[in-house]
């Protein structure tokens, strides 16, 4: 398993914005991960699509790695930022866009008040 974590580790440090899904971001293969990728990609986010679906060491490694039970996973500048309700809860209420803000991530600020406005 510490090749996993190693895996996990060096894709989360390369990568300013990394999603572990259930596919790719172009094909999500579960309604949760094709949420957070919707939002990503509608945003403008360039990240790293990683599918735990092709690889099962990487599919339960995540989990361990972030001691977070489901998929999808989202990592910000190396930190776990949470699951497919936070990244949505946070997509609503603005906190991911200050997330992204601090951390010089560029994003459709445009995009981002759409998403709010089509949830009011």
């Amino acid at each position: 398993m510490s090749d996993a974590k190693n895996q996990i580790d060096e894709t989360i440090k390369a990568n300013d914005v990394v999603l572990y899904m259930k596919g790719t971001k172009s094909m999500p293969q579960c309604g949760f991960s094709s949420r957070v990728a919707g939002v990503l990609n509608y945003m403008g986010i360039d990240y790293a699509d990683v599918n735990v679906l092709a690889d099962e060491t990487i599919r339960q490694g995540i989990k361990d790695y972030s001691d977070w039970p489901t998929i999808p996973q989202l990592y910000v500048k190396g930190e776990f930022v949470g699951g497919c309700d936070i990244i949505t809860e946070m997509t609503l209420s603005g906190e991911l866009d200050q997330l992204f803000e601090e951390n010089q991530i560029a994003y459709d600020k445009d995009a981002a008040e759409k998403i709010r406005e089509a949830n009011a």
